[in-house]
Protein backbone atom coordinates (compact mmCIF):
# COMPACT_ATOMS: atom_id res chain seq x y z
CA UNK A 1 0.00 0.00 0.00
CA UNK A 2 3.04 2.31 -0.29
CA UNK A 3 1.48 4.15 -3.26
CA UNK A 4 -1.76 4.94 -1.44
CA UNK A 5 -2.36 8.34 0.12
CA UNK A 6 -1.97 8.07 3.90
CA UNK A 7 -5.19 7.91 5.89
CA UNK A 8 -3.19 7.93 9.14
CA UNK A 9 0.12 9.64 9.87
CA UNK A 10 1.75 9.20 13.28
CA UNK A 11 4.66 11.59 13.55
CA UNK A 12 7.08 11.02 16.45
CA UNK A 13 4.09 10.54 18.76
CA UNK A 14 4.80 9.33 22.28
CA UNK A 15 2.94 9.04 25.57
CA UNK A 16 4.03 9.65 29.15
CA UNK A 17 1.35 9.50 31.84
CA UNK A 18 1.15 11.99 34.74
CA UNK A 19 2.60 9.39 37.12
CA UNK A 20 5.78 9.33 35.03
CA UNK A 21 5.10 6.03 33.23
CA UNK A 22 6.61 6.20 29.74
CA UNK A 23 3.94 4.17 27.97
CA UNK A 24 5.05 4.74 24.40
CA UNK A 25 8.34 5.80 22.84
CA UNK A 26 8.17 8.02 19.73
CA UNK A 27 6.33 6.24 16.92
CA UNK A 28 6.45 7.12 13.23
CA UNK A 29 3.89 5.21 11.20
CA UNK A 30 1.79 5.76 8.10
CA UNK A 31 -1.31 3.78 7.14
CA UNK A 32 -2.32 3.97 3.49
CA UNK A 33 -5.88 4.64 2.35
CA UNK A 34 -7.61 1.26 2.11
CA UNK A 35 -4.90 -0.62 3.99
CA UNK A 36 -5.55 -3.30 6.62
CA UNK A 37 -2.82 -2.81 9.22
CA UNK A 38 -2.46 -4.78 12.44
CA UNK A 39 -0.65 -3.80 15.63
CA UNK A 40 0.71 -7.00 17.20
CA UNK A 41 2.40 -7.39 20.55
CA UNK A 42 2.13 -8.51 24.17
CA UNK A 43 0.03 -6.80 26.82
CA UNK A 44 1.53 -3.52 27.94
CA UNK A 45 3.34 -2.73 24.69
CA UNK A 46 1.24 0.34 23.89
CA UNK A 47 -1.01 -1.08 21.14
CA UNK A 48 -4.22 0.25 22.68
CA UNK A 49 -2.55 3.52 23.68
CA UNK A 50 -1.48 4.08 20.08
CA UNK A 51 -4.95 3.21 18.77
CA UNK A 52 -6.61 5.64 21.19
CA UNK A 53 -4.23 8.37 20.07
CA UNK A 54 -5.30 7.73 16.45
CA UNK A 55 -8.94 7.95 17.56
CA UNK A 56 -8.37 11.24 19.35
CA UNK A 57 -9.35 9.67 22.67
CA UNK A 58 -5.88 10.16 24.14
CA UNK A 59 -3.57 13.08 23.30
CA UNK A 60 0.10 12.35 22.61
CA UNK A 61 2.55 13.83 25.10
CA UNK A 62 4.77 14.80 22.17
CA UNK A 63 4.51 14.48 18.44
CA UNK A 64 1.46 14.60 16.19
CA UNK A 65 -1.28 12.37 14.80
CA UNK A 66 -2.89 13.33 11.49
CA UNK A 67 -5.86 11.78 9.71
CA UNK A 68 -6.13 12.50 6.00
CA UNK A 69 -3.59 15.30 6.35
CA UNK A 70 -5.34 17.07 9.23
CA UNK A 71 -4.81 16.98 13.01
CA UNK A 72 -6.93 14.17 14.38
CA UNK A 73 -9.42 16.52 16.05
CA UNK A 74 -10.08 18.21 12.70
CA UNK A 75 -10.60 15.07 10.61
CA UNK A 76 -14.38 15.39 10.45
CA UNK A 77 -14.07 18.96 9.17
CA UNK A 78 -12.59 17.46 6.03
CA UNK A 79 -15.60 15.18 5.55
CA UNK A 80 -13.93 12.06 6.95
CA UNK A 81 -15.21 9.84 9.74
CA UNK A 82 -13.80 7.07 11.87
CA UNK A 83 -15.40 4.24 13.84
CA UNK A 84 -14.04 2.55 16.95
CA UNK A 85 -14.77 -1.02 18.06
CA UNK A 86 -13.66 -1.74 21.61
CA UNK A 87 -12.34 -4.97 23.10
CA UNK A 88 -15.68 -5.62 24.82
CA UNK A 89 -18.98 -5.18 23.03
CA UNK A 90 -19.90 -2.43 25.57
CA UNK A 91 -23.59 -2.64 24.76
CA UNK A 92 -26.33 -1.03 26.83
CA UNK A 93 -27.94 -4.12 28.42
CA UNK A 94 -31.38 -2.51 28.76
CA UNK A 95 -31.55 -1.38 25.11
CA UNK A 96 -32.53 -3.35 22.03
CA UNK A 97 -29.97 -4.07 19.33
CA UNK A 98 -31.43 -1.32 17.13
CA UNK A 99 -31.02 1.30 19.88
CA UNK A 100 -27.47 0.16 20.66
CA UNK A 101 -26.41 0.54 17.04
CA UNK A 102 -28.24 3.87 16.70
CA UNK A 103 -26.44 5.44 19.69
CA UNK A 104 -23.73 7.35 17.73
CA UNK A 105 -26.41 8.80 15.45
CA UNK A 106 -28.59 9.81 18.40
CA UNK A 107 -25.61 11.57 19.98
CA UNK A 108 -24.96 13.36 16.68
CA UNK A 109 -28.58 14.52 16.42
CA UNK A 110 -29.36 12.60 13.24
CA UNK A 111 -33.14 12.62 12.54
CA UNK A 112 -34.80 9.42 13.69
CA UNK A 113 -36.07 8.27 10.29
CA UNK A 114 -32.64 8.68 8.70
CA UNK A 115 -30.97 7.06 11.72
CA UNK A 116 -33.25 4.02 11.61
CA UNK A 117 -32.54 3.54 7.90
CA UNK A 118 -28.80 3.67 8.53
CA UNK A 119 -29.11 1.24 11.45
CA UNK A 120 -30.99 -1.21 9.23
CA UNK A 121 -28.19 -0.99 6.66
CA UNK A 122 -25.47 -1.53 9.25
CA UNK A 123 -27.26 -4.54 10.73
CA UNK A 124 -27.63 -6.03 7.28
CA UNK A 125 -23.89 -5.63 6.70
CA UNK A 126 -23.15 -7.80 9.78
CA UNK A 127 -25.99 -10.26 9.16
CA UNK A 128 -28.14 -9.25 12.13
CA UNK A 129 -31.11 -7.63 10.40
CA UNK A 130 -33.44 -10.22 11.98
CA UNK A 131 -32.24 -9.43 15.51
CA UNK A 132 -32.88 -5.69 15.71
CA UNK A 133 -35.41 -6.03 18.55
CA UNK A 134 -33.38 -8.44 20.67
CA UNK A 135 -31.69 -7.49 23.91
CA UNK A 136 -27.92 -8.08 24.22
CA UNK A 137 -28.43 -10.91 26.75
CA UNK A 138 -30.40 -12.80 24.11
CA UNK A 139 -27.38 -12.90 21.78
CA UNK A 140 -24.24 -15.01 21.73
CA UNK A 141 -20.86 -13.41 22.35
CA UNK A 142 -20.09 -13.41 18.65
CA UNK A 143 -23.42 -11.78 17.82
CA UNK A 144 -22.81 -9.10 20.46
CA UNK A 145 -19.50 -8.27 18.79
CA UNK A 146 -21.31 -8.01 15.45
CA UNK A 147 -23.64 -5.47 17.06
CA UNK A 148 -20.60 -3.54 18.24
CA UNK A 149 -19.14 -3.63 14.71
CA UNK A 150 -22.47 -2.44 13.28
CA UNK A 151 -22.40 0.47 15.73
CA UNK A 152 -18.89 1.28 14.48
CA UNK A 153 -20.10 1.20 10.86
CA UNK A 154 -23.38 3.07 11.25
CA UNK A 155 -21.71 6.48 10.83
CA UNK A 156 -20.30 5.28 7.48
CA UNK A 157 -16.63 5.69 8.48
CA UNK A 158 -13.70 5.52 6.11
CA UNK A 159 -11.37 4.47 8.97
CA UNK A 160 -12.22 1.63 11.36
CA UNK A 161 -10.17 1.21 14.55
CA UNK A 162 -10.54 -2.13 16.36
CA UNK A 163 -9.03 -2.92 19.77
CA UNK A 164 -8.81 -6.73 20.14
CA UNK A 165 -12.52 -7.10 19.35
CA UNK A 166 -12.49 -10.91 19.13
CA UNK A 167 -10.04 -11.73 21.90
CA UNK A 168 -12.63 -13.11 24.33
CA UNK A 169 -14.36 -15.37 21.79
CA UNK A 170 -13.83 -19.07 21.14
CA UNK A 171 -11.55 -19.94 18.22
CA UNK A 172 -14.30 -21.09 15.84
CA UNK A 173 -16.32 -17.89 16.34
CA UNK A 174 -13.19 -15.77 16.15
CA UNK A 175 -12.11 -17.33 12.86
CA UNK A 176 -15.57 -16.83 11.39
CA UNK A 177 -15.69 -13.16 12.41
CA UNK A 178 -12.17 -12.63 11.04
CA UNK A 179 -13.42 -13.83 7.66
CA UNK A 180 -16.52 -11.65 7.84
CA UNK A 181 -14.41 -8.63 8.79
CA UNK A 182 -12.20 -9.10 5.73
CA UNK A 183 -15.29 -9.24 3.52
CA UNK A 184 -16.54 -5.98 5.06
CA UNK A 185 -13.13 -4.36 4.61
CA UNK A 186 -13.10 -5.20 0.91
CA UNK A 187 -16.77 -4.41 0.28
CA UNK A 188 -16.66 -1.02 2.01
CA UNK A 189 -13.08 -0.16 0.96
CA UNK A 190 -12.27 0.67 4.56
CA UNK A 191 -8.96 1.57 6.11
CA UNK A 192 -8.57 -0.66 9.17
CA UNK A 193 -6.15 -0.47 12.10
CA UNK A 194 -6.59 -3.65 14.14
CA UNK A 195 -5.03 -4.52 17.51
CA UNK A 196 -4.37 -8.13 18.50
CA UNK A 197 -1.94 -10.31 20.42
CA UNK A 198 -2.70 -13.31 18.17
CA UNK A 199 -0.07 -14.12 15.55
CA UNK A 200 -2.50 -16.26 13.55
CA UNK A 201 -5.17 -13.56 13.51
CA UNK A 202 -2.60 -10.99 12.40
CA UNK A 203 -1.44 -13.16 9.49
CA UNK A 204 -4.95 -13.97 8.31
CA UNK A 205 -6.28 -10.40 8.37
CA UNK A 206 -3.43 -8.11 7.54
CA UNK A 207 -1.65 -6.58 4.62
CA UNK A 208 1.00 -5.29 7.02
CA UNK A 209 1.77 -6.14 10.64
CA UNK A 210 3.54 -3.73 12.98
CA UNK A 211 5.22 -5.60 15.84
CA UNK A 212 5.50 -3.81 19.18
CA UNK A 213 7.48 -4.51 22.35
CA UNK A 214 6.84 -3.41 25.92
CA UNK A 215 8.53 -1.49 28.72
CA UNK A 216 8.40 1.07 27.24
CA UNK A 217 6.08 0.49 24.29
CA UNK A 218 7.73 0.82 20.90
CA UNK A 219 7.66 -0.42 17.32
CA UNK A 220 10.33 -3.03 16.66
CA UNK A 221 9.42 -4.58 13.30
CA UNK A 222 7.11 -4.40 10.30
CA UNK A 223 6.10 -7.46 8.29
CA UNK A 224 4.30 -7.40 4.94
CA UNK A 225 1.69 -10.13 4.42
CA UNK A 226 1.77 -10.04 0.63
CA UNK A 227 -0.95 -12.59 -0.01
CA UNK A 228 -4.04 -12.30 -2.22
CA UNK A 229 -7.56 -11.63 -0.95
CA UNK A 230 -10.09 -12.96 -0.25
CA UNK A 231 -8.34 -15.25 2.20
CA UNK A 232 -9.98 -18.61 2.64
CA UNK A 233 -9.84 -21.13 5.49
CA UNK A 234 -7.33 -23.05 3.37
CA UNK A 235 -4.91 -20.13 3.70
CA UNK A 236 -4.67 -20.86 7.44
CA UNK A 237 -3.02 -24.23 6.74
CA UNK A 238 -0.88 -23.14 3.80
CA UNK A 239 2.91 -22.98 3.60
CA UNK A 240 2.70 -19.22 3.07
CA UNK A 241 0.66 -18.78 6.25
CA UNK A 242 3.19 -20.81 8.25
CA UNK A 243 6.05 -18.75 6.84
CA UNK A 244 4.48 -15.45 7.90
CA UNK A 245 3.51 -16.83 11.32
CA UNK A 246 7.05 -18.07 11.91
CA UNK A 247 8.47 -14.66 10.95
CA UNK A 248 6.13 -12.88 13.39
CA UNK A 249 6.83 -15.41 16.13
CA UNK A 250 10.57 -14.87 15.77
CA UNK A 251 10.07 -11.12 15.90
CA UNK A 252 7.94 -11.33 19.05
CA UNK A 253 10.43 -13.66 20.74
CA UNK A 254 13.25 -11.25 20.04
CA UNK A 255 11.12 -8.33 21.19
CA UNK A 256 10.38 -10.06 24.50
CA UNK A 257 14.03 -10.92 25.13
CA UNK A 258 16.03 -8.78 27.53
CA UNK A 259 17.48 -5.78 25.69
CA UNK A 260 16.88 -7.48 22.35
CA UNK A 261 15.40 -4.33 20.86
CA UNK A 262 16.58 -1.85 23.44
CA UNK A 263 15.88 1.74 22.37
Amino acid sequence: MSGAAPAVEILAAEKTYPNGTHALLPVDLRVGEGEFLTLLGPSGCGKSTLLKMVAGLLPPSRGRVHLWGRPVQQAEAGGHRLGFVFQDATLMPWARVQANVRLPLDLAGVPRAEADARVAGALQLVGLEKFSTHLPRELSGGMQMRVSIARGLVTDPQLLLMDEPFGALDEITRNRLDGELLELWQRRRLTVVFVTHSIHEAVFLSQRVVVMAARPGRVVDEVLIDEPCPRTPEFRVSTAFSHHARRLQDSLLRASGADAFAP
